[in-house]
């Protein structure tokens, strides 16, 4: 019965999904599955950059990688593949392979066995770079009004460079031979191969996450095109676009313009150029300083003098030379005026007083008063009727006589005749 047992135990699960960790498949029953899993895959056209080229008999072997990625894949190319291509490929160089996927049993590798080789030149990477080109410039990455400007004198400094090289102590030096009080925060990182891209765009995030840095320059002291691919690549310029800091591009390469060079909000011809652009001279701002100085006091100097010209020109005039003058000519119209007046005044009464007196010396002559003066009288009844004839008057009728120095009572005694 146990000898029953230990067989079953020995038999293998058919599938996968039979396995456990009681009943599992040995290393060397799962290889040859994979094996054969992948042999039945269809053969492919791979795009990658070639390292590690070694030639064995009539075999080369290459690692081709990705550029954008740190992944690679192990390549066997027969020497009658590759044919006259030889000469021109070496470690760097861009291929398009058509290959079968293998794996490797013993060392449990997954490979290409290529039957089939095309040399990615120049030109066609160029092609691809302008189509990608066009589709960033589309989407207005490459617009104007996306460019921040640079702060005049930034505290802290983002430094993206290489962890060797020349391009660091270019832009620190230049920068702190302008203006010694600067600062630097530096992400040292590779700045061309596979690990090209994801270690530029995670510094720039970095340096961009930091409220301290002010601008972001990202420099590499030129190379070759190859070399300065990463700086073409998609998702790093994409990385570039949406950093909030000010971004300088200062690959220094003259021949071809990377797409960082494009997105960033400045591109300097070289690291050195970058800290000119970023740093003020000290020296030179002292001395625009001086002079900015004395044009301010050459124009305060004129405004005063030519408002002190003017405020004179001012005073001088007869209204604040002489302020009473204007005063004592008013007083002495009014004067004139009230004089001609009072004269006119007297005028009109003394000729409207003649006028009353001739109306006056003509009322007299015709008023009854002048008439009782030269001894003549008015006789009236008690009730002021005037007497003028005897049938006016009655016997034992009472009159008044009015005489030119008063009045007499009088009563009639005889019958009117």
């Amino acid at each position: 019965m146990s000898d029953d047992l230990a067989n079953a135990a020995r038999v293998l699960p058919l599938k996968a999904l039979e396995t456990s960790a009681e009943r599992p498949w040995p290393v060397r029953h799962l290889a040859p599955k994979i094996a054969d899993f992948v042999a039945r895959m269809p053969p492919v056209w791979v795009e990658g950059q070639v390292l590690n080229l070694k030639r064995w008999n009539q075999l080369y072997f290459l690692t081709l990688r990705d550029t954008d990625l740190d992944m690679s894949l192990n390549v066997t190319v027969p020497a009658a593949a590759l044919g006259p291509l030889a000469e021109s490929v070496s470690d760097g160089s861009h291929l398009v392979v058509h290959a079968r996927p293998t794996f490797h049993t013993k060392k449990g590798s997954l490979g290409l066995a290529a039957d089939e080789v095309r040399l990615l030149g120049v030109g066609e990477l160029l092609a691809r770079i302008e189509h990608l080109k066009s589709v960033l410039a589309a989407e207005g990455l490459f617009d104007l009004d996306r460019k921040v400007r640079l702060p005049f004198l930034p505290g802290t400094i983002g430094l993206v460079c290489a962890q060797q090289g020349d391009a660091e102590h270019d832009v620190v030096s230049n920068a702190r031979a302008r203006w010694p009080q600067v600062s630097f925060e530096i992400r040292r990182v590779t700045v061309q191969g596979p690990s090209a891209v994801p270690e530029v765009s995670r510094a720039i995030a970095e340096l961009d996450a930091d409220p301290r840095v002010e601008v972001i320059v990202v420099a590499r002291g030129g190379g070759s095109f190859e070399d300065l691919l990463p700086f073409s690549n998609e998702s790093l310029v994409r990385a570039a676009a949406a950093c909030r800091t000010p971004l300088v591009s200062a690959i220094g390469h003259h021949m071809d313009t990377p797409l960082l060079d494009l997105v960033a909000d400045y591109r300097a011809s070289t690291p050195t150029d970058a800290a000119k652009r970023i740093v003020p001279d000290v020296v030179e701002e002292r001395a625009r300083t001086v002079q900015l100085r004395s044009r301010i006091r050459r124009a305060i100097t004129q405004t005063l003098s030519r408002e002190h010209d003017r405020l004179v020109a001012v005073r001088s005039r007869p209204a604040l030379a002489r302020p009473g003058d204007g005063v004592d000519a008013r007083e002495r119209d009014i004067a004139a005026r009230r004089e001609s007046g009072r004269r006119a005044v007297e005028l009109g009464v003394t000729r409207e007083r003649a006028v009353v007196t001739a109306l006056g010396g003509q009322l007299r002559s015709l008023s009854p008063a002048a008439t009782l003066d030269r001894g003549y009288a008015v006789v009236q009844t008690t009730d002021g009727t005037v007497v003028r004839g005897p049938e006016d008057a009655h016997a034992g009728e009472r009159l008044r006589i009015r005489v030119s120095r008063g009045e007499l009572a009088a009563t009639v005694t005889g019958a009117p005749r």
